[in-house]
Order: structure tokens, then sequence, then C-alpha cells
């Protein structure tokens, strides 16, 4: 769990300040140099304390890879990241739990981690998760969607001024996809997101900016639907 060390130490300033800004990145890059290869360069953004910036760009581009980073689950390459609120670990990365732990001994992990109380945050993710006998389970055991469910309920329980999506409301069936977007965009609608999707309807809809990752390049774009046109004409070239 070594972002897990990385989440407690990100966070330089959470005091009340009037400064919107919640996020600077600034130089960012990620390359692979036994690869040679670069996923992006040069970027720079910043992300208000109740925005929500899409991620867009065709697979492997490095969506996953910057949502990695920015939770602390991958280093990068140059620039930095100075968090100025708290931010969740990226849900629906496979890789935030001890798969030898149960879901039960993860809760209660990260309860202490955050310091909150174990059994209201068992409550909580219990009720939203609906994992009921597999909290038990080693969550070696679940499958991504399992994991994903725990994921989303421990961050809900737990709650963050920013919340790092990787696709999870593609997670269930359409029952809990609905349950997955009251609870986090509507519930939450004055928190910060940033959300790698694919699925531009959704991002239309509740982005109010968005950041195109292509060939290397990364742009941010103020007019979701600019960048959701450009993205569509690439995936079709």
């Amino acid at each position: 769990m070594g972002w897990i060390a990385r989440a407690s130490s990100r966070v330089t300033d959470l005091s009340p300040s009037p400064d919107p800004i919640g996020l600077r990145v600034r130089g960012l890059a990620k390359a692979y140099r036994h690869a040679d290869r670069t996923l992006f360069s040069g970027l720079d953004f910043d992300l208000e304390r109740n925005g929500r910036l899409a991620i867009l760009g065709r697979n492997g581009q490095g969506k996953s890879t910057l949502i990695k980073m920015l939770g602390g689950a991958l280093p990068a390459s140059e620039g930095s990241i100075d968090w100025r609120m708290s931010s969740s670990w990226p849900i629906g990365f496979a890789g935030g739990f001890q798969g030898s732990l149960s879901g039960l001994d993860n809760i209660r992990f990260l309860s202490r981690l955050y310091e909150r109380d174990y059994q209201e945050t068992l409550a909580r993710v219990d009720d939203f998760a609906e994992l009921g006998h597999a909290l038990k389970e080693p969550a070696k055991h679940y499958s991504s969607g399992m994991r994903a469910r725990l994921a989303f309920g421990l961050s809900l329980a737990i709650e963050f001024d920013c919340y790092l999506v990787d696709e999870l409301v593609a997670v269930g069936d359409a029952r809990f996809q609905k349950k997955c977007n009251e609870e986090l965009f509507k519930k939450r609608a004055d928190r910060a997101f940033m959300i790698a999707s694919h699925n531009t309807t959704l991002i239309t809809k509740i982005c109010d900016r968005a950041l195109l990752i292509e060939s290397g390049q990364a742009r941010i774009f103020h007019d979701v639907e600019e960048a959701v046109d450009i993205y569509a004409w690439l995936k079709a070239v």
C-alpha cells in the first residue's frame, strides 16, 4: 500500500483559506525510459476547490496513469503536484487494497489511517457497497466490480474534498450506477472531481473543463463540448 503512505502526506495545507485553488500542477511529465516513451509532458493546470475536470484521451494515452499520479500511486518523471485540499485514492484503481486482508480489515485499516470511527465507517460502506458476507473474504478474491464498490463506498464514508475517478461510474447494473451518480455528483455537488472516462455524455453533463491527452501532449479546454468533439474525431481517425 505504498500509495497510502503518500496519501497521508500529499496535502500541503488543509486549513481554511481564501485561495480557491485546491490543486496546482506544474510541468508534470510521465515517461518510461526503458520503453523510450513519453506519455505526456509539460502539463500545467489548476483545479478549483469545486472544479470538475474531465480527462479525455484514447486508450493508452495516459488518462489512468495521470489519475494514479495525482492519487500518489505512481511517481512523476518531472514536475510538481501541489495538493491544497484532501483527495481520494484513485477510485476504480485495483491496486488500492491489501489483497490478503478481508474487506473488513481493509475498512478497519483505512478507518485508523484517516482517523474515522470504524463501526460508523463500516456501516456506511456496507450500506452503499452492498457486499454483505463478501466483506469477510480476502479482497484478492473480489471481482473488479466488487473492488470498485468497496473503493467507492470507502471514499464516500471517509469523505474527501476532491474525488479522483477512473471509469467507476461504469461499475454494476443500472440501479447501482444511478446510486453512484446520486451520491457523488448530486449529494457532493460542492466537491471537486477529476474524472477519466469514455462516457462523453456524462462528462458533458457534469464537468466544467476538460483535459485532452493525445500523442504526448495535453491541453486544457474551457469548453467541454469542444474537447469532446475533438476526442470523438481522434477516435474516428
